[in-house]
C-alpha cells in the first residue's frame, strides 16, 4: 500500500511498510469529495498516514484490551495501530468500510497484534451490546473504551438540516457513545480508561456544522459528568478535541472546493495526519495519565487556544 500525505506546505510519501522512511515531494492538495458518510479511506487522495514508522512501543498497554469504534480508518485506525504497538489487543467495530477494515486488519497482523473486527451500526443499541459481549467472549475483559466513530454533514443554515440528518447525527455521535459506554461499564475495573472524541468545532462553533457541534459539545458534558461519577472507582474518563485531521470524514462532509484550505486557519497554518494524534490516545489510555480525568485535550495546531 502506498500512502501520500500532507505535512505543513509539503506532501510526503510512505509505502506502508513498517520501518520504511518517509520521502518528501511537493504537490498541491487536490479537491475531492465522497457521496456518503462516514467515508472511505482507500478512496482518498492523498492517502492519510496512520502510522509513524519512528514510533516505537514500550509496553505501556501490554495485556490490555481496547474497544475502538471506527478503528478501521481515520483517527480510530491511528489509535488502533499505536495501541497494538504498545501491546494491546484491539476490538474494532465499524460501519460498512469493508476494504478499509481489511487493510487495517492486515496491518495489525503484520505488527504481530491481535484484533477482532465487528461490522454494524453503533446507533443500534443491540449492536453496542453485541460489541461488548463479543469482546468478552474473545478476550475476556475490557480495559479501554475509545468512542471515536461519528458522522458530520455540511449545511449552510439551520433550515437546511433535515429531521433525518439531525436524528442520524445525534444517534451516531451521542446515542452510540451512550449505548456502548453503558454496555461496557459493568465490565470496566479499577484503572480502566474511557476516551471520547469531541472536536475543535465545539470551541469555536463552526457555522456549517450545527448539528455536529451540538453532539460534540454534548460529548464534553458527558465526559465531565461521567468522570465525576466514576472517579472513586478509579475509572478515568477524558475527551480529545481534534482540529483538522485528514480523515475520511473530510471529503465525505465538505464540498470539494473547501478541502485544500481545511486546517489553514490554525496557528500552525496546516492540518494534520492521523498518526499525529496517536500518542494522545496512548497517553489517555495508559498509566501515564493516572491522575487525569474529566479533561479535554486539544490537538488543533493552535486553531483554538485557552
Amino acid at each position: 500500500m502506498n500512502y501520500d500525505y500532507h505535512f505543513g506546505n509539503n506532501y510526503y510519501q510512505y509505502d506502508g511498510n513498517i520501518g520504511t522512511k518517509i520521502t518528501k515531494y511537493h504537490i498541491m492538495a487536490p479537491e475531492q469529495s465522497q457521496p456518503v458518510q462516514p467515508g472511505m479511506e482507500y478512496l482518498m487522495t492523498p492517502r492519510p498516514i496512520f502510522d509513524n514508522p519512528n514510533y516505537k512501543g514500550s509496553g505501556k498497554l501490554k495485556g490490555k484490551v481496547a474497544i475502538i469504534t471506527g478503528g478501521d480508518s481515520g483517527l480510530g485506525r491511528a489509535a488502533a495501530i499505536a495501541f497494538v504497538k504498545e501491546g494491546a489487543k484491539v476490538v474494532i467495530p465499524y460501519y460498512n468500510e469493508y476494504k478499509d477494515a481489511k487493510e487495517t486488519a492486515e496491518y495489525i497482523q503484520r505488527l504481530g497484534g491481535e484484533s477482532l473486527f465487528l461490522t454494524g451500526d453503533i446507533a443500534d443499541k443491540k449492536f453496542c451490546e453485541k460489541i461488548v459481549q463479543e469482546t468478552l467472549k474473545r478476550f475476556g475483559k475490557i480495559d479501554i473504551l475509545v468512542n471515536n466513530a461519528g458522522v458530520q454533514y455540511q449545511q449552510d443554515s439551520l433550515e437546511n438540516i433535515s429531521d433525518e440528518q439531525f436524528d442520524r447525527t445525534l444517534k451516531v455521535n451521542l446515542y452510540g457513545m451512550f449505548y456502548l459506554t453503558r454496555a461496557a461499564l459493568p465490565y470496566l475495573k479499577s484503572g480502566a480508561s474511557i476516551i471520547n472524541l469531541s472536536s475543535v468545532t465545539t470551541f469555536y462553533g463552526d457555522p456549517q456544522l450545527i448539528d455536529y457541534v451540538t453532539t460534540k459539545g454534548g460529548i464534553v458534558g458527558f465526559t465531565r459528568a461521567l468522570a465525576r461519577n466514576l472517579a472513586l472507582k478509579n475509572i478515568r474518563v477524558n475527551a480529545i478535541a481534534p482540529g483538522f485531521f485528514w480523515t475520511p470524514l473530510q471529503p465525505a462532509c465538505w464540498v470539494k472546493e473547501k478541502i485544500p484550505s481545511l486546517g489553514g486557519d490554525a496557528a500552525m497554518a496546516r492540518g494534520a495526519m492521523p498518526y499525529e494524534l496517536a500518542p494522545t490516545f496512548v497517553f489517555l489510555a495508559s498509566d501515564d495519565s493516572s491522575y487525569v480525568t474529566g479533561q479535554v485535550l486539544h490537538n488543533n495546531g493552535g486553531q483554538v487556544m485557552g
